[in-house]
């Protein structure tokens, strides 16, 4: 029976731990607080909110996709779990101006966060 070094289990954990750190995941859930408004509005506008609810759903409903945008000016996307993916907007819709709590995954690649939302629920006026 062989029997592994302790330098190659070490390397051996590395290694697994590097490849699941490559996929950008964050296994954790986490936690994002902010607005909810569309893409377009907070790319273009730089708002810090929403100018209305009415505008971010009249731009969802347009095909603009809905993102939250957090205190610190960080753009979530939401994105699907599933393959074949699928859009968002259905679930962020009820909540388009509004601030939120928003739970699930991050993604990070190239600038860019994501997040697939496992529970997302409007903030209560007393929260920030």
């Amino acid at each position: 029976m062989r029997t592994f070094s302790l330098g190659a289990k070490s390397f051996l954990l590395l290694a697994l731990l590097a490849a699941l750190l490559a996929g950008g995941a964050f296994s954790a859930p986490v936690t994002v607080k902010g607005y909810v408004l569309d893409s377009a509005c907070a790319f273009t506008k730089s708002l810090d909110k929403p100018i209305s609810r009415e505008c971010a759903i009249s731009c969802a409903n347009a095909g603009s996709q809905l993102v939250i945008l957090a205190e610190d000016g960080t753009v979530y996307w939401p994105i699907a779990g599933t393959t074949p993916s699928s859009g968002q907007n259905p679930k962020l819709l009820p909540f388009a101006g509004q601030k939120v709590n928003a739970t699930g995954t991050l993604y990070k690649r190239g600038g860019s966060t994501a997040i697939v939302i496992d529970k997302i629920e409007a903030q209560v006026a007393s929260q920030k």
